[in-house]
């Protein structure tokens, strides 16, 4: 199996789980739990190795993770919407597909608050006063109150690269010298 087609399954396997667990919170009035605990679950994924490895390991039975993940859910406090869904995701050997899952359902709360994510990549961080002009600028361009991800990446050399949605917006100097690049190779 080519590793894209495994990409595509995991995310149509997170999709199916966010739009249960979404609809869910959304008849129980838990929308902001949701955001809560899925705010404090990407910390926790970022910040532990051992979630991770307990999230990707294929040498965890089912039940070490689901039990692991049950405590891990009673100790963050997590809503019961989201316990038992970890507990779904462990039972059916699908903890992998998590990161995923919440990427879809942050997109999903996004939409229901009619907001929109940019991913911003910069090669050096944005100030307060860059990042809220940025952000006034894509408003006006999507129609859309916009959230701004921001990720630092100095290979960029300067610019920024922009992603809402299916769009991109590359002006960085790092494309502009590989676009300089493949014109002079062309004349040459």
């Amino acid at each position: 199996m080519l590793v894209s087609e495994t990409a595509g399954i995991s995310t149509g396997i997170a999709q199916r789980y966010a739009t249960a667990m979404f609809d869910i919170a959304k008849e129980e009035n838990a929308i902001k739990a949701i955001e809560a605990d899925i705010a404090a679950l990407e910390t926790a994924i970022n910040d532990s190795d051992d979630l991770r490895t307990l999230l990707n390991s294929p040498l965890y039975s089912r039940e070490q993770q689901a039990d692991a993940i049950g405590a891990i859910a009673k100790k963050m406090e997590l809503s019961t919407t989201t316990g038992n869904v970890l507990g779904l995701l462990a039972s059916k050997r699908r903890l992998f597909v998590l990161p995923q899952l919440m990427r879809v359902l942050q997109e999903r709360l996004a939409e229901e608050r009619g907001e929109v994510t940019a991913e911003v990549t910069t090669a050096k961080a944005l100030t307060k006063a860059q990042s809220d002009k940025l952000a006034k600028t894509l408003k006006a361009q999507v129609g859309k109150s916009v959230t701004i991800k921001e990720t630092v990446d100095e290979s960029i050399i300067g610019g920024l690269i922009v992603k809402v949605g299916s769009k991109m917006i590359d002006t960085s100097i790092a494309s502009k010298l590989n676009a300089l690049q493949n014109t002079m190779k062309e004349v040459g």
